[in-house]
């Protein structure tokens, strides 16, 4: 399991400027295959660059998404702002979803409308998006696995999803330049098939999302790590009714708590204390813990 750092607003820092990076990227990747996609007449490319340009959108949501999930509780959000990022992850999936959409029509269409072949300098190109969209997917995934992300991760694979259309476009014309006259469809299967692939991965991040927002008990490696640090306290006899749910970056935990019936109020409420301490010190990504006391019955 991995560990964000443990100050959440740190975290939210490292999501924000893997944010920034992609928008960055992705806006000058955008206008390249524009252009190269207008001027090579290659749909495949054309379509490569919308999907680059829901990329800087992706990166926008995913950046005011952490911005709003690092916020501090208020009186009208005494539990934080926590679920913007889950949202923001929602929202990359829907423009995802909506991006294969829209490149499977307009490559439906282009499929049987008559049209020239693609210029032989658009591989070029698309060997070069290759290279940088992968490297963009490697390091914005790490950052999302170490902040424990949904919304980054999610912007992560947006980027996988950019490389592999691109990678579809570029098999897509190798094969109508390669087949030359009645080839120049290939171009266009190659930018379904790419929107297809998209479509999947929306629909995989809509679902995680999805569980978040509708507090999906987490993997059974943080509730086992909780369950056995509560139980090394001393005093703690056993525990039971474990509620763990993700709010943003981190987790807010409810725990029953059995200990020696003829235990005082005092008593029990300085060992509920110690079992809460000692959960978030040795599981950073915990940020409250709720201890109800019960009575040990054997």
């Amino acid at each position: 399991m991995t560990t964000p750092p443990p100050n959440p607003r740190q975290a939210a820092a490292h999501g924000i400027r893997a944010a920034q990076w992609g928008l960055v990227v992705n806006a000058g990747l955008a206008l390249v295959k524009l252009i190269a996609g207008i001027v090579g007449n290659s749909y495949a490319l054309i379509a490569d660059a919308i999907e680059s340009t829901t990329d800087i959108f992706s990166s926008l949501i995913v950046w005011t998404g952490l911005h709003v999930a690092a916020l501090p509780p208020d009186e009208e959000h005494p539990y934080g702002h926590g679920k913007a990022e889950a949202l923001a992850a929602a929202m990359v999936a829907l423009m995802l979803l909506g991006a294969a959409a829209g490149i499977a029509i307009a490559a439906a269409r282009e499929i049987v409308t008559p049209h020239r072949g693609p210029a032989a300098f658009t591989l070029v190109v698309l060997a070069g998006v290759i290279v940088v969209k992968e490297l963009l997917f490697r390091t914005v995934l790490k950052t999302g696995d170490t902040i424990g992300s949904t919304a980054v991760k999610s912007d992560a694979w947006h980027h996988r999803s950019d490389a592999i259309t691109s990678a579809a476009a570029f098999i897509g014309i190798a094969i109508a330049l390669w087949g030359g006259k009645g080839w120049e469809s290939a171009d266009d299967w190659a930018a379904l098939v790419a929107a297809l692939v998209i479509a999947l991965n929306g629909a995989r991040f809509l679902s995680t999302a999805a569980h978040e927002l509708m507090d999906r008990t987490p993997d059974t490696e943080l509730t086992d790590s909780i369950d056995r640090v509560a139980r090394e306290v001393l005093g703690v006899r056993a525990t039971e009714k474990m509620r763990v749910r993700k709010l943003g970056l981190e987790y807010h935990v409810d725990l029953h708590v059995q200990a020696d019936p003829n235990m005082s109020l005092r008593e029990a409420h300085i060992l509920s204390g110690k079992v809460k301490s000692a959960i978030k010190a040795q599981v950073p990504t915990v940020k409250e813990v709720l201890v109800h006391m019960e009575p040990w019955d054997g």
